[in-house]
Protein backbone atom coordinates (compact mmCIF):
# COMPACT_ATOMS: atom_id res chain seq x y z
CA UNK A 1 0.00 0.00 0.00
CA UNK A 2 0.78 3.57 -0.99
CA UNK A 3 1.57 6.04 2.01
CA UNK A 4 -0.76 8.31 -0.22
CA UNK A 5 -3.77 5.86 0.03
CA UNK A 6 -2.83 4.85 3.76
CA UNK A 7 -6.55 5.52 5.07
CA UNK A 8 -5.07 5.75 8.87
CA UNK A 9 -1.82 8.18 7.60
CA UNK A 10 -3.99 10.00 5.57
CA UNK A 11 -6.49 10.55 8.42
CA UNK A 12 -3.87 11.24 11.10
CA UNK A 13 -2.22 13.71 8.73
CA UNK A 14 -5.57 15.97 7.69
CA UNK A 15 -6.39 15.96 11.53
CA UNK A 16 -4.63 19.26 11.94
CA UNK A 17 -3.94 21.99 8.82
CA UNK A 18 -0.53 22.49 10.10
CA UNK A 19 1.83 20.13 7.29
CA UNK A 20 -0.56 21.04 4.48
CA UNK A 21 -0.11 24.78 5.35
CA UNK A 22 3.78 24.13 5.22
CA UNK A 23 3.34 22.17 1.65
CA UNK A 24 0.85 24.83 0.08
CA UNK A 25 3.32 27.91 1.51
CA UNK A 26 6.39 26.80 -0.09
CA UNK A 27 4.63 27.57 -3.41
CA UNK A 28 4.96 31.47 -2.65
CA UNK A 29 9.09 30.26 -4.25
CA UNK A 30 6.99 28.91 -7.10
CA UNK A 31 7.25 30.43 -11.23
CA UNK A 32 4.88 28.75 -14.29
CA UNK A 33 1.47 28.39 -14.45
CA UNK A 34 -1.06 28.62 -11.24
CA UNK A 35 -2.49 25.35 -11.29
CA UNK A 36 -5.20 26.76 -8.72
CA UNK A 37 -5.90 29.65 -10.52
CA UNK A 38 -6.50 26.63 -13.62
CA UNK A 39 -8.59 24.55 -11.46
CA UNK A 40 -10.98 28.35 -10.77
CA UNK A 41 -11.19 28.81 -14.07
CA UNK A 42 -12.03 25.66 -15.54
CA UNK A 43 -14.98 25.69 -13.03
CA UNK A 44 -16.40 28.85 -14.04
CA UNK A 45 -15.94 27.92 -17.72
CA UNK A 46 -19.14 26.63 -17.22
CA UNK A 47 -20.75 29.11 -15.22
CA UNK A 48 -22.34 26.43 -12.40
CA UNK A 49 -24.92 27.37 -10.05
CA UNK A 50 -24.13 24.54 -8.03
CA UNK A 51 -20.33 23.13 -7.36
CA UNK A 52 -19.13 20.13 -4.88
CA UNK A 53 -15.02 20.54 -3.45
CA UNK A 54 -14.36 17.22 -2.94
CA UNK A 55 -11.41 17.09 -0.32
CA UNK A 56 -11.89 20.56 0.04
CA UNK A 57 -8.74 21.18 2.73
CA UNK A 58 -8.61 24.41 4.67
CA UNK A 59 -11.33 25.63 1.82
CA UNK A 60 -9.31 28.19 0.28
CA UNK A 61 -9.93 27.12 -3.37
CA UNK A 62 -13.73 26.98 -2.08
CA UNK A 63 -13.75 30.40 -1.61
CA UNK A 64 -12.25 31.48 -4.61
CA UNK A 65 -14.67 29.78 -6.74
CA UNK A 66 -17.39 31.31 -4.50
CA UNK A 67 -15.65 34.90 -5.20
CA UNK A 68 -14.92 34.18 -8.66
CA UNK A 69 -18.41 32.81 -9.60
CA UNK A 70 -22.12 33.33 -8.66
CA UNK A 71 -21.83 29.60 -7.63
CA UNK A 72 -23.52 28.02 -4.47
CA UNK A 73 -20.00 26.14 -3.28
CA UNK A 74 -20.21 23.12 -0.94
CA UNK A 75 -17.16 21.49 0.15
CA UNK A 76 -16.73 17.78 1.79
CA UNK A 77 -13.92 16.11 3.38
CA UNK A 78 -13.48 13.24 6.04
CA UNK A 79 -11.37 14.99 7.99
CA UNK A 80 -13.25 17.16 10.46
CA UNK A 81 -11.14 19.78 11.00
CA UNK A 82 -10.19 20.67 7.44
CA UNK A 83 -14.81 20.89 6.87
CA UNK A 84 -14.21 23.24 10.57
CA UNK A 85 -11.83 25.49 8.70
CA UNK A 86 -13.78 25.63 5.18
CA UNK A 87 -17.11 26.65 7.20
CA UNK A 88 -14.56 29.42 8.78
CA UNK A 89 -14.52 30.83 5.30
CA UNK A 90 -18.23 31.33 4.75
CA UNK A 91 -18.48 28.17 2.94
CA UNK A 92 -21.20 25.36 2.95
CA UNK A 93 -18.77 21.87 4.24
CA UNK A 94 -19.55 18.56 5.37
CA UNK A 95 -17.87 15.41 6.69
CA UNK A 96 -17.99 12.76 4.01
CA UNK A 97 -15.82 10.27 1.95
CA UNK A 98 -15.78 10.92 -1.44
CA UNK A 99 -16.54 6.94 -1.98
CA UNK A 100 -20.22 7.25 -0.65
CA UNK A 101 -20.74 11.21 -1.17
CA UNK A 102 -23.76 12.17 0.92
CA UNK A 103 -25.38 14.08 -2.03
CA UNK A 104 -28.34 13.01 -4.13
CA UNK A 105 -28.02 12.11 -7.67
CA UNK A 106 -27.35 15.14 -10.03
CA UNK A 107 -26.93 17.69 -7.24
CA UNK A 108 -24.43 19.83 -8.61
CA UNK A 109 -23.72 21.08 -11.85
CA UNK A 110 -19.49 20.98 -11.85
CA UNK A 111 -17.16 19.19 -9.33
CA UNK A 112 -13.78 19.69 -8.17
CA UNK A 113 -10.87 17.30 -6.64
CA UNK A 114 -8.71 19.13 -6.20
CA UNK A 115 -4.78 16.85 -5.38
CA UNK A 116 -7.55 14.41 -3.28
CA UNK A 117 -7.56 11.59 -5.79
CA UNK A 118 -3.95 9.91 -5.10
CA UNK A 119 -5.25 9.42 -1.71
CA UNK A 120 -8.30 7.20 -3.08
CA UNK A 121 -7.37 3.34 -3.30
CA UNK A 122 -10.21 2.51 -5.56
CA UNK A 123 -10.10 5.89 -8.04
CA UNK A 124 -12.60 4.76 -10.15
CA UNK A 125 -14.93 4.26 -7.54
CA UNK A 126 -14.75 7.79 -6.21
CA UNK A 127 -15.18 8.58 -9.95
CA UNK A 128 -18.17 6.97 -10.13
CA UNK A 129 -19.66 8.02 -6.93
CA UNK A 130 -18.64 11.79 -8.60
CA UNK A 131 -20.23 11.62 -12.03
CA UNK A 132 -23.36 10.51 -9.75
CA UNK A 133 -24.09 13.76 -7.98
CA UNK A 134 -22.93 15.41 -11.27
CA UNK A 135 -25.92 16.87 -13.78
CA UNK A 136 -25.70 15.15 -17.06
CA UNK A 137 -23.32 17.09 -19.20
CA UNK A 138 -21.87 17.88 -15.98
CA UNK A 139 -17.99 19.13 -15.68
CA UNK A 140 -15.56 17.65 -12.73
CA UNK A 141 -12.04 19.33 -12.87
CA UNK A 142 -9.51 16.69 -10.64
CA UNK A 143 -6.00 18.75 -10.01
CA UNK A 144 -3.08 16.12 -9.82
CA UNK A 145 0.84 16.00 -10.05
CA UNK A 146 3.43 13.78 -12.31
CA UNK A 147 5.49 10.95 -10.84
CA UNK A 148 8.04 13.47 -11.80
CA UNK A 149 7.05 16.50 -9.57
CA UNK A 150 9.77 17.68 -7.44
CA UNK A 151 12.48 14.58 -8.06
CA UNK A 152 15.77 16.35 -7.42
CA UNK A 153 14.18 16.37 -3.86
CA UNK A 154 13.18 12.94 -3.63
CA UNK A 155 16.84 12.48 -4.59
CA UNK A 156 18.67 14.49 -2.16
CA UNK A 157 16.82 12.59 0.60
CA UNK A 158 17.03 9.68 -0.70
CA UNK A 159 13.30 9.03 -1.33
CA UNK A 160 12.13 6.09 -3.49
CA UNK A 161 9.51 7.40 -6.50
CA UNK A 162 6.17 8.26 -5.49
CA UNK A 163 2.97 5.17 -6.07
CA UNK A 164 -0.05 7.16 -7.28
CA UNK A 165 -3.04 6.13 -8.01
CA UNK A 166 -4.08 9.32 -9.73
CA UNK A 167 -1.31 11.43 -11.72
CA UNK A 168 -0.52 13.81 -14.68
CA UNK A 169 0.47 10.11 -16.50
CA UNK A 170 -2.48 8.02 -15.65
CA UNK A 171 -5.68 10.22 -15.10
CA UNK A 172 -6.72 10.48 -18.17
CA UNK A 173 -7.04 6.89 -18.88
CA UNK A 174 -8.83 6.52 -15.75
CA UNK A 175 -11.24 9.67 -16.09
CA UNK A 176 -12.19 8.38 -19.75
CA UNK A 177 -13.78 5.19 -18.13
CA UNK A 178 -16.17 7.32 -16.78
CA UNK A 179 -16.30 10.88 -18.76
CA UNK A 180 -17.28 11.40 -21.98
CA UNK A 181 -14.63 14.53 -22.57
CA UNK A 182 -11.41 14.32 -21.07
CA UNK A 183 -8.83 17.28 -21.23
CA UNK A 184 -5.33 17.92 -19.66
CA UNK A 185 -4.05 21.27 -18.83
CA UNK A 186 -0.53 21.06 -17.74
CA UNK A 187 1.23 23.18 -14.96
CA UNK A 188 4.69 22.86 -15.41
CA UNK A 189 6.90 25.27 -13.93
CA UNK A 190 10.11 25.21 -11.01
CA UNK A 191 9.77 25.95 -7.02
CA UNK A 192 13.27 27.88 -6.16
CA UNK A 193 13.78 26.79 -2.05
CA UNK A 194 15.77 29.72 -0.84
CA UNK A 195 17.51 28.20 1.57
CA UNK A 196 18.21 24.34 3.56
CA UNK A 197 15.73 25.62 6.58
CA UNK A 198 12.83 26.41 3.82
CA UNK A 199 13.88 22.58 2.71
CA UNK A 200 14.05 21.24 6.06
CA UNK A 201 10.98 22.43 6.50
CA UNK A 202 9.06 21.15 3.54
CA UNK A 203 10.63 17.79 4.05
CA UNK A 204 9.78 17.90 7.34
CA UNK A 205 6.29 18.19 6.24
CA UNK A 206 6.06 15.87 3.41
CA UNK A 207 3.68 12.85 4.10
CA UNK A 208 5.48 10.36 1.29
CA UNK A 209 9.18 11.34 2.44
CA UNK A 210 11.41 12.34 5.03
CA UNK A 211 15.50 12.61 5.82
CA UNK A 212 18.14 15.02 6.92
CA UNK A 213 18.58 17.61 4.14
CA UNK A 214 23.16 17.70 3.35
CA UNK A 215 24.53 20.48 5.51
CA UNK A 216 26.08 21.37 1.54
CA UNK A 217 23.02 21.82 -0.68
CA UNK A 218 23.21 24.71 -2.90
CA UNK A 219 21.41 27.31 -2.14
CA UNK A 220 19.11 28.51 -3.81
CA UNK A 221 18.15 24.58 -4.27
CA UNK A 222 15.59 24.68 -7.47
CA UNK A 223 13.32 21.46 -8.41
CA UNK A 224 10.91 21.38 -11.19
CA UNK A 225 7.22 21.09 -10.37
CA UNK A 226 4.87 19.49 -12.19
CA UNK A 227 0.88 18.97 -12.26
CA UNK A 228 -2.02 19.46 -14.33
CA UNK A 229 -5.77 19.68 -14.23
CA UNK A 230 -7.76 17.66 -15.65
CA UNK A 231 -11.22 18.63 -17.49
CA UNK A 232 -13.74 16.05 -17.31
CA UNK A 233 -17.10 16.45 -18.98
CA UNK A 234 -19.86 13.80 -18.76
Amino acid sequence: MSRLTDADLVRKEYESEAALSVRAGAYRWADGPDSIAMCVAAVAEVSPARVLDVGCGRGNIAERVAAETAADVVGVDQSERMVELTRARGIEAVVGDVRRLPFEDGSFDCALAAWMLFHVDDVDAALAEIARVLTPGGRLVAATNSQSNMRELRRLVGAPEPEFTFSLENGSEQLRRRFRRVERRDAVGSLRFPDRAAIQEYVDAAITFSGRIPDDVPEPFVVARSSCVFVADL
